[in-house]
Order: structure tokens, then C-alpha cells, then sequence
């Protein structure tokens, strides 16, 4: 069977979440891989700089420097935190330009606080968490101060597909979160206005990423804009 040159592979960035590193997302990149997308799994420092810097600088840096200018498709899977970061992203390209970039595919968020996360709120008063987990704890609260609310709805017509977990091993957390569940992330909280599609899958905050059912909706998504 013949290679294929880069130009005629999509490509998909994978974003994780707060506190972690590409390593989350090995398992989810490897079977994205061998359903033919060219991988790019980013690290990104979710502690130590500020989500609106990582938006603004970090981000555009790395996409001119490990995505192929030829690739077909531009696609996103992000974990928690980074689809925050993705929406901020395409948010600062919306108001301030250049244009999105001509080739954005879909995206595919998993577990995303999109309207904020209870525990998150709670932890972030906390000294402690936010030595452990840095000032971008303090941003993914539910008011409407917090950035997952100022960001607003979708800022594109690109097809976006959420995939939320109802499977809670915090009961911590889940008491300051309302029912259905991830841990930190509510079901509810999931949801964005403009959003293609939705689903759950039964699995935690962090299991989403390891659950069997995960990469083949995300896989489907990206090639169809639809889970089933």
C-alpha cells in the first residue's frame, strides 16, 4: 500500500487538560493514527502561564511550527482545559483576525467546562490547589467573571462535537457538582451553544480518555460531524 505524502493526511492536534501533559493523550492519539490521521500530541505549560497568553502566543507558535502548511484538514480533540483553551483561541481569532485558519476541520471536545466547573470554583480558594495546579484553577469557575462564561458561544461555523462522562471516582467533588457527573465536570457544564453534537459515555473525568467507546466516536466525528 502506498504512503502518503503529508499533504493528503488530516491532521489532528490534541490538547490536554489542566495540570498533565501530551502523555494523557497518547492512548487516544495512537488509535486516531492508525485510523489515518497525522498526529500532533502538544504539551503545553497549563500551570505556569495564564490560558489567555497560551490563546494569544503559545498556541498559533506551535501550530506554525509542527503543523504542515499543506495538510487538507486542521482538527482539534481536546481533554478538560484544553478545549477551553481552543475556544479562547478561536475567540481572540474572531475578534482580532488573521481569519481562521482556511483549512479548520471539526473539533472534538471531551469533558470540557464549558460553563465552568463547580470544583474547580471551590479548589481555586484554596492556597494549596492553586500551588499545586497554578492560577489557571482560578479561571474555570462558573460565574460570570470566569472565562469559560466570558468566552461566550461557539465563534465558528466548524463543526463541534462534545463528548461528556457521567462516571464519577471523586465523591468529593461530586458533591459540589450537580448529578450527572465526570468528577469536576457536570454533564450540563459540558454543553455550548453552537455545538454540533453531543454524547456521554460512561467514564470519569480522566477514564474518558481510556474509555474504549472514546476514540471511535471521536474517529467518527472527525471524518463524518456526526458520533453514530
Amino acid at each position: 500500500m502506498p504512503t502518503l505524502a503529508l499533504s493528503e493526511i488530516e491532521t489532528v492536534v490534541l490538547l490536554h487538560g489542566l495540570g498533565v501533559g501530551g502523555w494523557t493523550m497518547h492512548c487516544l492519539g495512537s488509535a486516531l493514527a492508525r485510523d489515518g490521521f497525522h498526529v500532533v500530541n502538544l504539551s503545553y505549560p497549563s500551570r505556569t502561564v495564564l490560558l489567555e497568553t497560551l490563546a494569544r502566543d503559545w498556541l498559533p507558535a506551535q501550530l506554525a511550527a509542527h503543523v504542515p502548511a499543506a495538510s487538507p484538514r486542521l482538527h482539534f480533540v481536546t481533554h478538560s482545559m484544553g478545549g477551553i483553551l481552543v475556544r479562547a483561541w478561536l475567540g481572540r481569532q474572531s475578534r482580532t483576525g488573521p481569519a481562521f485558519p482556511a483549512n479548520l476541520g471539526r473539533v472534538v471536545m471531551l469533558a470540557p467546562p464549558n460553563a465552568g466547573s463547580e470544583a474547580a470554583e471551590r479548589l481555586g480558594r484554596s492556597g494549596l490547589f492553586r500551588a499545586l495546579l497554578g492560577p489557571n484553577l482560578s479561571l474555570l469557575g462558573t460565574a460570570p467573571q470566569h472565562l469559560p462564561q466570558r468566552l461566550g458561544p461557539w465563534p465558528t461555523t466548524a463543526e463541534l462535537g462534545i463528548i461528556a462522562g457521567n462516571r464519577s471516582v471523586n465523591p468529593l467533588a461530586s458533591i459540589w457538582v450537580p448529578k450527572p457527573n465526570d468528577g469536576p465536570v457536570s454533564v450540563a457544564a459540558t454543553h455550548l451553544a453552537g455545538e454540533t453534537a453531543h454524547r456521554t459515555v460512561p467514564a470519569s473525568h480522566t477514564g474518558i480518555l481510556f474509555h474504549s467507546a472514546t476514540a471511535r466516536a471521536v474517529s467518527m466525528f472527525l471524518r463524518t460531524g456526526r458520533f453514530d
